[in-house]
C-alpha cells in the first residue's frame, strides 16, 4: 500500500531541511519569480538545486509553485526560468495557469504538473479538464467537504493534495484583491498584505477584523487517508523553524499511527494540545464536515499571542563536558521543566537543574535569545533538535 504523502512549506534552505528531517515526504518551495510568497526569502538557483540534492539523498521530492495569476508581462522569461529549474532537479511545478500545463508535459515529460489550490477548483468537471491537458495532481480548493473530495477522487481517479494545517484565506482560495485596493500590492502575483488581518475602523470609532481561524485537520487524517487523498498539504512558508519541526513531526506521527492502526483518542488528544500550542491562532476544520459559519472567524477582540515555548535549537555537543550546545530562542531558568525533541521522533523530558554559557560559566537564566549555552546531558543528539518549555519552575 503506498502511503499518504506528507508535504511541508519551505520558505528557505534551512526549512526545506527541517522539514525533510522532521518527516515531511516532500516540500514545496518558490522560487526567485513566480511564487505567490514574494516576502519569503525564497530559493535562487543555486539553492534550489542544493535543495533537491538534499531531498533526493534521503528519496524525498521538491515541488516549485509557478502560481501567480500570470499577466502578459509575466511571462517575458518564464519558459527559460523553466528549463533551468529543471536542471537544477524539481520533481513538480505547482501551476495555476493552463498554459503551462501543456508546455511544462510536452518539453519535460519526467517532470509532473500539479494545479495550485489558487485555481481554485471544486468539481468533477473541471478536474477532468484539467487531466485530459496532461494534469498529474490537483490541488484542490479549501473550501470542498469530505463527501466533496471523495466523489472528485472516486470519478477522476487523480491524484489530489488537500491543505490540513494553517492560514485560510478570507476569500476563495487565494482568489483576493484586498490586497491590491487597500496597499496596490497583488495578492494573485506574490504580494498579499494579509489586508483581511487588518483592524478597520467602524462609523462608531469600533474596530473591525474579518480573518479566518487556522486550519486544523489533525482529528480528521484517518477521513482523508480513507477517501484516497494522495498528499497532505501544511501551510507556512514563512514559518519559523520551530513551528515547521512542531507541525511536520506531530503530523507525521498520526499518519504512521494510522498506517500501524496505533492512532487512538490519547495519541490524538496529546497531538492536538502540541498542535494548538505551537499556533498563535485559534483554528477550526472549516468546511471539511459542514458549512463554515461565523463560528469559523475572527471578528473585533481577537487575540494572537507570540509563542513563548520555543526555547532554543540544539546545534552541537561538548563531549568534555557532557554537554547540550544550544542556541537559545526565549528566556528560561533553573527548575523550569523542558522537553527535548529530535527529528527522529525521540522526546526527553526534564527539569534544568544546572545551566551554562558558552565559557562554562555557571548560570541562573537564560535571558539573551542568541546567546549560545550549555545544558549538561549525557546523550548526542542530532542537528535540528530542539528544546521547548513545559513548565515554569514557578507552575510545578
Amino acid at each position: 500500500m503506498k502511503k499518504v504523502e506528507l508535504l511541508a512549506p519551505a520558505g528557505d534552505l534551512e526549512r526545506l531541511k527541517v522539514n525533510l528531517l522532521y518527516g515531511a515526504d516532500a516540500v514545496y518551495i518558490g522560487g526567485e519569480k513566480y511564487g505567490l510568497r514574494a516576502n519569503a526569502t525564497n530559493f535562487s538557483l543555486e539553492e534550489i538545486k542544493e535543495g533537491c540534492i538534499f531531498a533526493h539523498k534521503f528519496s524525498k521530492k521538491v515541488y516549485l509553485t509557478l502560481n501567480i495569476v500570470f499577466h502578459d508581462e509575466d511571462m517575458d522569461g518564464v519558459e527559460h526560468y523553466i528549463h533551468q529549474v529543471v536542471d537544477a532537479g524539481i520533481d513538480a511545478f505547482i501551476v495555476s495557469d493552463p498554459f503551462l500545463i501543456s508546455y511544462i508535459k510536452n518539453h519535460f515529460s519526467n517532470v509532473e504538473v500539479h494545479l495550485s489550490t489558487q485555481n481554485s477548483t471544486t468539481n468533477v468537471l473541471a478536474v477532468s479538464f484539467f487531466q485530459k491537458q496532461g494534469l498529474d495532481r490537483v490541488v484542490l480548493a479549501r473550501e470542498l467537504s469530505k463527501d466533496e473530495i471523495k466523489e472528485i477522487i472516486d470519478k477522476t481517479k487523480i491524484d489530489t493534495e488537500v491543505f490540513i494545517h494553517g492560514a485560510m484565506c478570507t476569500c476563495y482560495s487565494g482568489r483576493c484583491t484586498l490586497s491590491n485596493y487597500v496597499t496596490g500590492r497583488d495578492a494573485n502575483r506574490g504580494g498579499c498584505a494579509q489586508v483581511c488581518r487588518f483592524a478597520f475602523k467602524a462609523e462608531d470609532a469600533s474596530t473591525f477584523t474579518m480573518a479566518t481561524k487556522d486550519l486544523n485537520m489533525a482529528c480528521y487524517i484517518s477521513d482523508l487517508i480513507d477517501i484516497g487523498v494522495c498528499s497532505l498539504k501544511v501551510e507556512g512558508r514563512m514559518r519559523s523553524l520551530y513551528y515547521l519541526a512542531t507541525v511536520i513531526g506531530t503530523y507525521r506521527r498520526l499518519i504512521d499511527a494510522h498506517y500501524e492502526k496505533k492512532l487512538s483518542p490519547a495519541m490524538l488528544s496529546s497531538c492536538e494540545k502540541v498542535l494548538k500550542r505551537v499556533s498563535n491562532r485559534e483554528n477550526s476544520t472549516h468546511f471539511f464536515m459542514r458549512d463554515e459559519d461565523y463560528t469559523d472567524q475572527y471578528y473585533t477582540g481577537r487575540q494572537e499571542l507570540s509563542n513563548q515555548d520555543y526555547l532554543g535549537l540544539i546545534t552541537d555537543y561538548d563531549t568534555k563536558n557532557k554537554c547540550l550546545i544550544m542556541v537559545e530562542r526565549n528566556y528560561f531558568e533553573v527548575g523550569d521543566s523542558v522537553e527535548i525533541f529530535t527529528p527522529s521522533g525521540e522526546v526527553f523530558q526534564m527539569v534544568i537543574e544546572h545551566l551554562y554559557d558558552e565559557d562554562m560559566q555557571k548560570l541562573e537564566v537564560a535571558r539573551h535569545p542568541e546567546q549560545i549555552l550549555k545544558i549538561p546531558f549525557e546523550k548526542i543528539l542530532p542537528p535540528y533538535s530542539m528544546m521547548r518549555l513545559i513548565n515554569k519552575k514557578s507552575e510545578v
